[in-house]
């Protein structure tokens, strides 16, 4: 009886197999192994394929990218000299001086030692010659006793260079710097792309030198997951936060040393400057988009500087707020019409033209006012330097005021 049971289990094997062979012959080699397999007929292995995270007919453009790409990226060192210490005096010998000597000799009790200030981060060269974009504060801006040492590992150019400042701007958080090689042979470059072209889901590639050297080169890749972020950061120099406005955000990783490198799209055009990453979440981001650069290049080159002028705005410096029937009824104020007057900034044109806290502005030139909008409105219409006619409330009393509008200055733009 087992006999039987083992022959029967044998012939059913035999069957299912010759099934299974019957209908594999019928198939392709790539229906036989499936669409997300190989073979291997040398080892006599079927191996899984890893599908590239990308579209089109180069599985490698990301690696194509990466190699093309990371000869113009170098790593940048900067190191400022050590603040001098002040001399001690000297103090005469004491019978008891071999105590302090066993004590404060021991390398337990020395002093602490100094550390030589330096920064480090990446750049991209964008020129033959040798100029490179950066970030301004990787560089710095500690005057002309700093020392900039940029890396280039290009084949027949790998070595260290000296580098000077050409132009910086920390408002911006650009420099360019330049390097020399002493001979004919160019350094390899990157290409600009356009920053505004860039769409939100779109590959990005990030290549820098995250935490100095020991990992220099290094690419990671991720997508475009916003554009207009605003992020405001801390100046260790300064103690001032610095406020960053329409960056592009990625998940591409970005870490510490990657700040001044370069963040491609999938053409392997430089569409952003790698310039922060988000300190409480991972997978954020952010890099200046690489228009921003190309629009003040050629300045930062040719002047070392950006000027940043700033368009004429019109200004009445005031702050109001709308009337309601509380402050109405507080103020006397026969009906709600108008706009009150809350504060008057010193030395600005409304206090030069005699407006008042808690005056009510009924009208601006032949226009009623009604709320906020009516004012802010009224005066957008108008350039620095024009003469308007302003109607106000007073102490029970209509007065008409003549002000020159004047330019609104920097610290109060938005």
């Amino acid at each position: 009886m087992q006999a039987k049971k083992r022959v029967l289990t044998l012939l059913s094997v035999i069957l299912a197999f010759l099934a299974i062979s019957a209908v594999i012959s019928h198939l392709s080699p790539e229906q036989a192994l499936g669409a997300g397999e190989s073979d291997n007929s040398d080892l006599g292995l079927v191996e899984t394929k890893i599908t590239p995270p990308i579209h089109g007919d180069n599985p490698y453009i990301i690696a194509d990218i990466a190699e093309l790409a990371s000869p113009a990226t170098v790593f940048i060192y900067v190191e400022w000299p050590l603040p001098e210490q002040p001399q001690r005096r000297a103090v005469p010998r004491d019978p008891f001086s071999f105590f302090f000597d066993y004590w404060f000799d021991d390398p337990f009790f020395s002093p602490r030692q100094r550390t030589q200030p330096s920064s480090a981060g990446s750049g991209f060269i964008i020129n033959e010659e040798g100029i490179i974009l950066t970030n301004q504060h990787v560089v710095g801006n500690r005057g002309e006793d700093q020392t900039i040492t940029v890396v280039v590992d290009a084949p027949g150019l790998e070595r260290e260079y000296q580098a000077e400042i050409v132009g910086a701007d920390s408002t911006l958080d650009l420099a360019v710097l330049k390097i020399s090689n002493g001979n004919d042979q160019p350094f390899p470059t990157v290409s600009l792309g356009d920053s505004e072209k860039s769409r939100i889901g779109e590959w990005t590639i990030a290549i820098g030198n995250p935490y100095g050297r020991d990992f220099e080169h290094t690419v990671t890749v991720g997508v475009l997951s916003a554009k207009g972020r605003e992020i405001t950061i801390g100046n260790p120099e300064t103690g001032e936060t610095q406020i960053y406005k329409n960056l592009m955000q990625t998940d591409a990783a970005i870490n510490r040393g990657n700040s001044g490198g370069p963040l491609l799209n999938i053409k392997g055009e430089v569409i952003g400057i790698n310039t922060a990453v988000h300190s409480q979440a991972q997978g954020i981001g952010f890099a200046i988009p690489i228009n921003v650069a190309k629009e003040v290049l050629d300045e930062l080159i040719e002047t070392g500087g950006v000027d940043h002028k700033l368009e004429p705005l019109p200004w009445l410096g005031i702050w109001y707020q709308n009337l309601t029937d509380s402050l109405a009824g507080q103020l006397q104020i026969p009906d709600e019409k108008g706009v009150i007057v809350s504060d008057v900034i010193k030395g600005s044109p409304a206090e030069k033209g005699g407006l008042q806290p808690w005056d009510v502005i009924r009208r601006i030139g032949n226009r009623d006012i009604f709320d906020t909008s009516d004012v802010a409105e009224e005066i957008s219409k108008h350039e620095p330097g024009d003469e308007i006619l302003i109607t106000v409330y007073r102490g029970g009393q209509v007065q008409l005021l003549t002000i020159v509008l004047g330019d609104k200055p920097a610290n109060l733009r938005d």
